[in-house]
């Protein structure tokens, strides 16, 4: 048979419109796609390849795992699950772990765990859940009500209620907004969809101690920059505020489908057996590759090398916007960076991106003036240096019309 970017349109749904470009083939930080053409890799399946394409930590971990056992229902455990939880646990301020098969199915489960905690503890009234304009937690009808974007809720029928929004980095309108009966706060420790935006440490100190105060579990959503994304094995170890739930997908299989939930003993205890499930969730194959994953990134020489090559990136913007001026600022940390168009090419963040894939570059976009940067946390720096230069012809076709 042969494929075609024509036959999705004949044969899937179209809520995608992907690119033209097929890729086939990728190693490290390079990429080919059907016609032999090599991309740089500055995108990582959206935060998702922290080793890049085929690493042989992972390759080895699947085949091992691939011929001993394949899949189990969560009637019997398995020792991959058993082994990665107890290092996520070991490494984190959790206790216990629940896992799934994605960012927006663990979402689901800490929510979920949210109202249930509340509900046990302290009653049916404690039920709003409080989240932040701009955040994003997945596309479940659950996970994107809770995200602050109207734009992919509407449309659905009747949300769930109970779900409030004020806007990241505004202390005094989220302590107007929370109480006695809210029960879970959501947050992105840095919202990625939202435009790569920081929190003030301020905002995020001042998060949690109203938290504290009205009793709430304080959430934080780590789909996208846990797992070494910002240079930290999880974005809370270097904001110095510590949550009460933790969710983490993408990196976490490298490219393996998994998601997580950990949070502490005594919030785990009121998602009592038969409470929530998950068919794939623990799943031997994706626990063994995301092990694999989980300790390649968990060093202090990869997690160093995050900042650095930070570093490398920012410098080489700096250069390409004193050539240019696109840019009115990076934000960002780590290795989950965006570029911020000025006002001259501002909704322009998709043109930038096919001009981008035109020179062999894979980019992001976070919204219609934000071009993201997710590449793999190890990637060589002369990899860097050449998609830096890939870039730079992109950003000249655009600024050259």
């Amino acid at each position: 048979m042969q494929v075609t970017r024509e036959l999705f349109n004949d044969v899937m749904v179209p809520n995608y419109n992907p690119s033209e470009v097929i890729p086939v083939r990728g190693e490290g930080s390079r990429v080919w796609d059907q016609n032999g053409k090599e991309f740089i890799d500055f995108a990582g399946g959206i935060a998702v390849n922290c080793l890049g394409h085929c690493h042989p930590a992972l390759v080895n971990a699947l085949k091992e795992q691939g011929e001993k056992i394949w899949h189990l229902s969560n009637v019997m455990t398995n020792e991959p699950a058993l082994r990665l939880a107890k290092k996520l646990t070991d490494a984190t301020f959790a206790d216990k772990v629940y896992f799934a098969n994605s960012g927006a199915e663990a979402n689901e489960a800490a929510l979920k765990l949210a109202r249930r905690w509340a509900l046990d503890v302290h009653g049916e009234q404690k039920n709003q859940i409080i989240a932040f304009n701009k955040g994003f937690h997945g596309r479940t009808f659950f996970t994107v009500t809770v995200g602050g974007q109207a734009a992919y809720s509407d449309g659905f029928g009747p949300k769930p209620a109970a779900v409030d929004h004020c806007d990241y980095n505004d202390l005094a309108a989220f302590e107007a907004l929370i109480s006695d009966n809210t029960c879970a706060v959501m947050m992105e420790p840095l919202q990625g969809e939202g435009g790569i935006i920081s929190p003030t440490s301020d905002f995020i100190k001042g998060v949690r101690a109203l938290c504290d105060k009205h009793n709430a579990l304080l959430i934080f959503d780590e789909v996208q920059t846990g797992v070494g994304r910002t240079g930290d094995l999880y974005a809370y170890q270097g904001l110095d505020v510590t949550p009460d739930i933790l969710t983490t997908a993408k990196a976490l299989g490298g490219g393996f489908p998994i998601g997580a939930m950990i949070t502490t003993a005594s919030i785990a205890e009121h998602l009592k057996v038969g409470t929530h499930g998950s068919t794939y969730g623990g799943n031997p194959l994706a626990c063994a590759v995301a092990e694999a994953a989980f300790d390649t990134v968990n060093s202090e020489e990869v997690l160093a090398g995050v900042k650095e090559r930070e570093q490398l990136l920012r410098d080489g913007f700096a250069a390409i916007n004193e050539k240019y001026d696109v840019f009115s600022e990076v934000r960002g940390k780590g290795l989950l960076l965006g570029a911020v168009l000025n006002s001259k090419f501002e909704g322009r963040a998709r043109d930038f991106l096919v001009a981008s894939t035109k020179h062999g570059l894979m980019s992001l976009v976070a919204g219609t003036k934000v071009v993201r940067f997710t590449p793999s946390l190890v990637i060589p720096l002369e990899d860097i240096k050449e998609g830096l230069a890939r870039f730079e012809k992109a950003v000249a076709d655009v600024v050259n019309g």
